[in-house]
């Protein structure tokens, strides 16, 4: 991963990807980043197992500024992710302490993948709860809680939303922003972090920090905010039924991670290349130029889909998902793939036990490829299915066909495809 040295400077680029939403002072913003080295950070709550589309966006623009020279600090927090955020709709569901914990080993293992912890400009690993965990409510409320207003903290969009809603908020999560502001404050003492970066939709929060710094220890510190990724209908990207996309394999398989890149929608596609890959201009222009001359081929999808999956699993992953990808929808012969890719394309795929079934037939409709056994058996006659990519004209299931993985391949027509799992 590198920079695109042919912008004036890092925030030149940072702005020609799409990837300043909001910010302080801007003018200041591009003289720190472009002619300094300071220290920054950003957060990421342990509310889950692992991280997600989400906070990719976070860590590649916390690798863009460490690649140009600054120092990120990367918290994972150990103490708000016992609190959580407030939703704009509902209370959050509170994990116990040892749960966090867990989460919190996890999600350090997953950020130190996409920064680098050696060198110059060294990224650290932060925790949150070695400072808060020391703060006892009196010199909470005496040393940090003062410097708040409570007016200004009704303002928050979730707070206010959560405050106009049946549901109302609890003390708990409205003194979110007081822990996160705390934390900027605490990093600047102990680093001199004089910038905070994270998504627009947490720019009340970042506030919190810079408002607090300015008033507790009358400085000035820098705010950036990304914006929040959505598709060309501004459904925000990377959720599909309230399902995340997942970085870690047993969430997400690294099949179904490289199908969601490959099947975004044309108008997408550039933004997409530009947030999540470090291709240069000159080669994103160049797919966008293919793009509107021949999207049929989906050269940028597919660009897309390799690039972001070879960041996130690893180039050898990029490659075995690609070449299961492509030899799926064609022609190819599919018992030299990879067992372990095959095997997550088929759970990613609808599926059946093959225990569950005792023909063709049946397996065609429990995954829903036909609609009855009338039409399943019409289909086979016609000429219609392949299993592993070979046209068949008999009922039955031959197990000795068996795939790398213990999965067998449908498919009826051109695209639709289903599994066989043993």
């Amino acid at each position: 991963m590198k920079n695109d040295q042919s912008f004036e400077g890092i925030y030149q680029e940072l702005q020609w990807r799409g990837l300043i939403s909001l910010s302080t002072d801007e003018q200041k913003l591009e003289q720190a980043l472009n002619n300094s080295s300071i220290t920054f950070y950003c957060g990421f709550d342990p509310t889950a197992p692992s991280l997600h589309l989400g906070n990719l966006v976070q860590l590649l623009t916390m690798r863009r500024l460490q690649l140009a020279g600054h120092k990120p600090l990367c918290l994972v927090g150990g103490a708000t992710g016992l609190i959580g955020d407030p939703k704009p709709n509902a209370e959050r569901q509170l994990n116990t302490k040892e749960t966090v914990a867990e989460w919190v080993n996890k999600l350090g293992v997953q950020t130190s993948r996409f920064l680098d912890f050696d060198g110059e400009n060294k990224a650290q690993l932060v925790n949150n709860l070695d400072w808060t965990s020391e703060l006892s409510a009196i010199d909470y409320l005496r040393d940090v809680g003062k410097y708040f207003r409570v007016g200004k903290m009704l303002s928050k969009d979730a707070v206010s939303a959560r405050l106009n809603s049946d549901t109302g908020i609890s003390y708990t999560e409205f003194s979110y922003q007081i822990l996160q502001g705390y934390d900027f404050l605490e990093l600047y003492r102990r680093y001199g972090c004089m910038m905070q970066t994270g998504g627009s939709d947490q720019w009340g929060n970042l506030t919190a920090g810079s408002d607090l710094i300015h008033y507790a220890e009358q400085q000035s510190v820098h705010l950036m905010a990304t914006p929040l990724i959505t598709n060309a209908d501004g459904q925000k990207f990377g959720k599909s039924e309230g399902n995340a996309v997942w970085l870690d394999q047993e969430w997400t398989s690294a099949y179904a991670f490289y199908q969601f890149w490959l099947n975004v929608m044309d108008e997408d596609a550039i933004k997409l290349l530009k947030i999540f890959t470090f291709l240069t201009r000159e080669e994103i222009e160049t797919l966008e130029q293919e793009l509107a001359e021949k999207p049929f081929l989906r050269s940028a999808q597919k660009t897309l889909a390799h690039q972001v999956t070879k960041i996130v699993h690893t180039e050898d992953i990029a490659n075995k998902v690609r070449d299961v990808s492509q030899a799926l929808f064609g022609s190819d012969e599919l018992g030299d793939l990879d067992g372990e890719v095959l095997k997550s394309a088929a759970q990613a795929l609808p599926n059946v036990d093959a225990g569950q079934v005792e023909d063709l037939p049946q397996a065609l409709v429990a995954t829903e490829l036909v609609s009855s056994m009338g039409a399943a058996r019409r289909a086979i006659a016609e000429g219609g299915v392949y299993v592993n990519n070979k046209k068949v004209d008999s009922e039955g299931i031959d197990r000795t066909q068996q795939l790398p993985g213990n999965v067998m391949i449908i498919r009826r027509g051109k695209k639709s495809l289903a599994a066989i799992v043993f």
